[in-house]
Parts: C-alpha cells; sequence; structure tokens
C-alpha cells in the first residue's frame, strides 16, 4: 500500500506541474485576454496542491509516510 500511496503522490505531483505549465502556455498564447484558459489552469493546480498536501498529511498520519529531518 505504501508504494502505490507514494506512486499516487509523484503522479499528482506530475499533474501540478502539467497544469503549471499549461497556465504558463496559455499566458503566452492567448493575447486577446477574453479567454480565460489560463486562470482555469491555475485554479486546478491550486486545488491539486491542496489534495497534494493533504495526502502528504494524511500519508504521515498514517504511517505510510516517514518524515526525517535534515540531519536525520
Amino acid at each position: 500500500m505504501e508504494t502505490v500511496y507514494k506512486y499516487a503522490l509523484v503522479v499528482l505531483l506530475l499533474v501540478v506541474l502539467f497544469n503549471l505549465g499549461q497556465a504558463l502556455y496559455f499566458m503566452m498564447t492567448d493575447r486577446d485576454g477574453s479567454s480565460r484558459r489560463t486562470a482555469w489552469a491555475l485554479t486546478r493546480r491550486i486545488g491539486l496542491s491542496v489534495l497534494l498536501i493533504l495526502m502528504v498529511i494524511l500519508g504521515i498520519w498514517m504511517g505510510w509516510l516517514h518524515p526525517h529531518g535534515v540531519n536525520g
């Protein structure tokens, strides 16, 4: 279960980065200003980032993830 959970976190992180890149692309290509694609991509990124943080918290709480200190 721990390995599947870690892979799910990595995939979710990649989706967050994809949405960030998508927002950058839309910002650079949509010159008319009437398109809301950039805002929608950034909104998805924020929602997915919150989900990612909650999944990390859940993983630590359930014992599937083991945080360590800098000198750990």
